[in-house]
């Protein structure tokens, strides 16, 4: 079955890095659209970055761009979201998730596109 593992998540000060990884199994990984999402406490969650793994092509949310980087490594079906220039509003639960639809890009990060997720890693930024 599909397993998603987050990893990597911590407390940082405002301006502070953080590298997170999302282990994936149990599926053709580099047949799926990827994505990070996160969740503040009170708010809908949303896509911050997403990868098509077959190609690496990718996108940002314009709220992450320029500071946030995705990647993967194909070969240890793993995902990464690299966050650099982190600000308290960056604070929330960080999802990896795959897309619903295989051998297709999924460039719309809306939750019901993607149909799997992990259970989350928890990100707090401090000012």
């Amino acid at each position: 079955q599909v397993q998603l593992v987050e990893s990597g998540g911590g407390s940082v000060q405002a301006g502070g890095s953080l590298r997170l990884s999302c282990a994936a199994s149990g599926y053709a990984y580099d047949t799926y659209h990827m994505a990070w999402f996160r969740q503040a406490p009170g708010k809908e969650r949303e896509g911050v970055a997403s990868i098509y793994t077959g190609n690496g092509k990718v996108n940002y949310a314009d709220s992450v761009k320029d500071r946030f980087t995705i990647s993967q490594d194909v070969a240890k079906n793993t995902l990464y979201l690299q966050m650099n220039s982190l600000k308290p509003e960056d604070t929330g639960m960080y999802y990896c998730a795959r897309a619903t639809r295989q051998y297709q890009y999924t460039w719309d990060m809306s939750v019901p596109n993607f149909e799997y997720s992990g259970q989350g890693t928890q990100v707090t930024v401090s000012s």
